[in-house]
């Protein structure tokens, strides 16, 4: 269902892909599209409050032309970076089910499989957390979840995977109650800057 703001927009409203520059060594892993955001506009974190607070925070670590990522028609540019999400389509209740990830998960690979050049990943949020090690386990790297669990600016060293750095997500609910601050993220995309040579 539209928003009254958006009603004379048209919804991308199929999956949303990933974007950035095809020789990223950093990949950001995502949760799902908003559904007023990437679902409305077709680009990953566009036009809606998570991208609000996340694109300036990789225009100030040097991965993005600007700090304005609002519209697919922007001119924004990624700078060794590839965004990319577990899931594909909205979720109901911002929630994607286990079989949505897995359904999901062939994408999440195929993005992988075509940037050559990755890494590190950083994981928004638990459940990106969780899709990482979970296609690193269904294409046969033996990961133990409970030796890597999810924390704000963890790093997990994976054997058979890229090292992986852990946010909070960039939504709302975490950017406007302070859970996550700029200075935390800026902190965290320090660091994978470092991992991933950048």
């Amino acid at each position: 269902m539209k928003r009254r703001a958006y009603a004379g927009q048209s919804y991308w409203a199929r999956p949303v892909p990933g974007f950035g520059d095809p020789d990223a060594t950093l990949l950001l892993l995502g949760l799902a599209p908003g559904a007023h955001g990437s679902n409305r506009t077709g680009r990953m974190f566009t036009g809606d409050a998570s991208g609000a607070f996340l694109f300036p925070a990789l225009h100030r670590a040097g991965l993005a032309s600007q700090g304005d990522g609002s519209d697919p028609g922007d001119g924004l540019r990624l700078r060794g970076l590839w965004i990319t999400a577990a899931a594909r389509c909205v979720p109901p209740g911002n929630r994607p089910s286990s079989d949505e990830l897995t359904n999901c998960r062939r994408w999440l690979q195929h993005d992988l499989a075509h940037l050559p050049r990755l890494r590190a990943v950083v994981a928004l949020g638990r459940i990106a957390h969780d899709s990482y090690l979970d296609l690193l386990r269904a294409g046969g790297t033996p990961v133990v979840k409970a030796h890597h669990p999810f924390a704000h600016g963890a790093e997990h060293t994976l054997a058979g995977g890229l090292p992986l750095v852990d946010a909070y997500h960039v939504s709302f609910q975490n950017t406007n109650t302070g859970r996550l601050t700029a200075a935390m993220f800026d902190a965290v995309l320090a660091r994978a800057k470092e991992l991933a040579g950048l």
